[in-house]
This record gives C-alpha cells, structure tokens and sequence, in this order.
C-alpha cells in the first residue's frame, strides 16, 4: 500500500482509466435498458454479464481516480441518459451483434491499456477487463453461432504451395488490372463492412429517438457516409468473386419515443467516429494493393470532417468533456505575474 501511495498514475494510466470511466457509464446506461427490454431468455444472461462488467468497473474506476485526487469525469447516468420504460428500439438480434462487436473493441482497447499501465494495481486491473471480457467476447460469438446469425469472413483456398511477389503490379495496378484480393485486405474489407452495417442500424435507431434537429441531420448524414463506405467495401470484395451482404437495419423498430439522451448518443457516435479511423489506419498497413490505401485514406477524411461536425454539435450544447490536460506553463507564469 505505501508503494502504492508513492507511484503517481502515468498521463497513459490516466488516460486509460479516464476514457474508461466515460466508456463504461455510457455502457451502463444502454446495457440496462437492453435488459429491460430483451425478451430471448437465451440472450438475457449475456446482457446482464455485460451489465455487471460495466458496473464493477465504474466502481473500480472510480475508486482509483478518487484515491489519486483526480476529480471524476461527468460521465452518464442512468436516471439522467436513459429511459428504461421506452418501448423496444432494437431486437434482441442487434443488441447480441452490438456486445459482440463491443466485446472485439475492449479486447482491443484493454490490450493497450494493459501494455501501457506501469502500476501493479493498473496493471492487474487492465488483465482483469481483459480475461472478462474475453470471456463476454466468447459468450456472444457462442450465442451467434448457436443461433445461426454469426456472419463469418470470407472462405479462401487451402494453400497448397508458396508464392513470391515477382513484380510492382503486387501493390500498382497497371492498366486498370488489380490483382486479386490478399485474405488479409479481404479480412479488413470485411470487418469494415460489417462495422459499419451495424453503424447504420445504430444510427437508424438514434435519428428516430432524437428531437434536435442539429443532431437528426448528424445521424442522418452519418448513416449516408456509413452506407456508401459499405458499397464501397461491398465492391472490391466482388471484384475478387468474394460476395458479402450484411445488413441489421430490419433489427431497428419504429420506435421514436425518448430513448436515451442525445448526449449520449453523440457520444456513442463520436466513439465510433473515432474507432472508425483507426480500423481505416490499420487497413491501410495491411493493404498492399495501393488502391485500397487511397480509398481507406478517402474515407478516413470523410470521417474525420463528420466527427468535426459532431463535436461542434457536442460543444455548443456542453456535451464534451476535455481530457486531462498538461499544465499550461505559460498560463501559470502569467497568473504568477499578475499577482
């Protein structure tokens, strides 16, 4: 414990803990409203894991932050973001693919935190997320399957010999020729498909629960870039013979009562914005085919001047939150002067 207390928190520990502390109560707030309205008793249980997940690491967070001297982010609250007596929005189909997904991104997520955490008690607390959340991770890929609506990535040929790359045409295409398709930008084409499919349902479903409308034209203009990134994903996987349709619009009811708050579903956007780019980054590393690299870098500005318009959104109505800062030394010297 006196080790502890002597261990200052890194700004990368900080970090982590203070986008966690957002993430989770956000988490919170759906996840309970999910529960209340699931009606498959097959999907119940996992909703609830996630639930709980959600609430002990808020207390854990929480904690830590306090014993620190860090003052606590705003975050969400259930009885201020969420209507749990709100009719269905969703089906229980899309909410068991939206903790899927979730569960994929904290696998991702904690295993950065964990790399970056330098303090025991950090340290253990990111391996613990991780183990859980692999566990979530299994749990709703079981149920998928189980049930028939886990979309798998594309199949490809057994590989039976070795190849070199002999020429440029490997990463140019010259004369409109392209090669086929590696399994690892098939892979990515894939994924980005089926994120942004179930981007578009959660999108559908927030323009209809909002009143705003700043923030309806937002949803709406998301779900517009959103459905033509999928063509576009759609259209070089086909150009390989790869067909792949996914798609959970019909998941969304026709709900359009109070929901949640429009401060948390820009959140939730703004999140996706964000981890939309950097799923886009890593296509690009791992896409030769130099047309892929420009439409991933295309598509990341689209999504950057979108997440530019939700934050301008987010601040003129004091929804956005400012992460720790460092200190302002000319800020500070200047306060001293005036004094």
């Amino acid at each position: 414990m006196e080790e502890k207390k002597q261990i200052r928190l890194t700004s990368a520990e900080i970090a982590q803990l203070w986008a966690q502390y957002l993430n989770d109560t956000a988490s919170e707030c759906m996840l309970l409203y999910f529960l209340e309205k699931v009606e498959d008793g097959e999907i119940k249980p996992i909703i609830e894991y996630a639930a709980q997940l959600s609430s002990t690491n808020i207390q854990k967070v929480r904690t830590i932050l306090i014993e620190e001297r860090n003052t606590l982010p705003q975050g969400f609250k259930v009885e201020d973001d969420v209507n749990l007596k709100a009719p269905r929005l969703f089906s229980d189909t899309y909410v068991l693919h939206f903790i899927h997904q979730m569960a994929k991104i904290g696998l991702t997520a904690y295993s950065a935190s964990l790399s970056s955490a330098v303090r025991k008690d950090i340290t253990e607390h990111y391996k613990s997320c991780l183990t859980e959340t692999m566990t979530l991770f299994e749990m709703s890929k079981d149920m998928l399957l189980a049930k028939g609506i886990y979309v798998r990535s594309p199949y490809f040929p057994n590989l039976d010999h070795i190849d070199l790359v002999e020429g440029k045409s490997f990463i140019w295409d010259f004369l409109g020729e392209k090669r086929p398709l590696s399994a690892m930008e098939a892979s990515n084409l894939y994924a980005n498909t089926q994120r942004n499919s179930l981007g578009i349902a959660t999108l559908m479903g927030f323009s209809q629960a909002t009143k705003s409308k700043d923030v309806t034209q937002f949803f709406i203009k998301g779900i517009e870039i959103a459905k033509k990134h999928v063509q576009s994903f759609t259209g070089k996987l086909a150009e390989s013979d790869i067909p792949v349709s996914v798609s959970w619009a019909t998941e969304v009811t026709d709900v359009t009562t109070y929901v949640f708050s429009e401060k948390l579903m820009m959140f939730y956007v703004a999140s996706l914005n964000a981890l939309g780019i950097s799923f886009y980054g890593t296509a690009i590393a791992q896409s030769p085919r130099i047309d892929l690299g420009v439409m991933y870098n295309k598509m990341s500005m689209q999504v950057q001047l979108y997440s530019e318009d939700g934050a301008n959104i987010m601040i003129k109505n004091k929804w956005l939150e400012q992460p720790p800062l460092a200190s302002d030394r000319k800020e500070l010297t200047n306060k001293n002067n005036q004094s």
